[in-house]
């Protein structure tokens, strides 16, 4: 889920501030994959979704990561 600061729930979620450190390509890319393997996805799977989140831009990147883990992550800017 991708909301603005003002409207911020976040109960029980991780919240990335996209403007932040922890809002970087790397750390979301990182992020994924931690997640991923917590759920058990297997490697294929992992790679599969990096790689989706590595083939555009960085609006393409937090769209794919948010599709995956939206349950679990609230992206904010």
């Amino acid at each position: 889920m991708i909301v603005d600061r003002s409207e911020m729930p976040g109960q029980g979620k991780i919240l990335i501030d996209l403007l932040g450190p922890r809002g970087n390509a790397h750390e979301l890319i990182a992020l994924a994959r931690s997640l991923a393997k917590q759920l058990k996805w297997d490697r294929k799977a992992i790679q599969l979704v990096t790689e989706l989140m590595m083939m555009g831009d960085y609006e393409n990147l937090i769209k794919v990561f948010d599709h995956h883990f939206g349950d679990f992550v609230i992206l904010y800017k």
